[in-house]
């Protein structure tokens, strides 16, 4: 067990993002296409954080022409370049998953002033 930790403990970031449940968050993927890469940037909400780790993800959900996507990314992901906060949100929840139902303003999260 020991020296899985160790082999997990190479793979994982020095420094990961501060942000929580519910803030409004710029991820930065790198995209490979054939042999060039490329940086796209997925803008949205954090509605759930899970496990522990070099197992940790975050699931991020925004509303592109009408149509809810969410996806799921590995926090200590090489794939992952960078996490910049846009805005923290004020929630009293640890999963947001009720935001899927919500259409429109009620679809929001209200802003927590830092």
């Amino acid at each position: 067990m020991d020296a899985l930790k160790l082999i997990a403990g190479d793979s994982m970031k020095e420094t990961t993002p501060e942000f929580g449940i519910g803030d409004t968050i710029r991820v930065d993927v790198k995209i490979r296409e054939g042999d060039r890469e490329r940086i796209q940037a997925f803008e949205g909400t954090v509605i759930a954080k899970k496990g522990s780790g070099v197992a940790e993800t975050f699931t991020v959900r925004r509303v592109a022409y009408g149509v809810g996507v969410e996806r799921v990314f590995p926090l200590h992901s090489p794939n992952v370049a960078a996490v910049k906060v846009i805005r923290y949100g004020k929630v009293r929840r640890s999963k947001l998953y009720y935001l899927r139902d919500r259409v429109g303003k009620a679809a929001k999260v209200k802003e927590r002033i830092k």
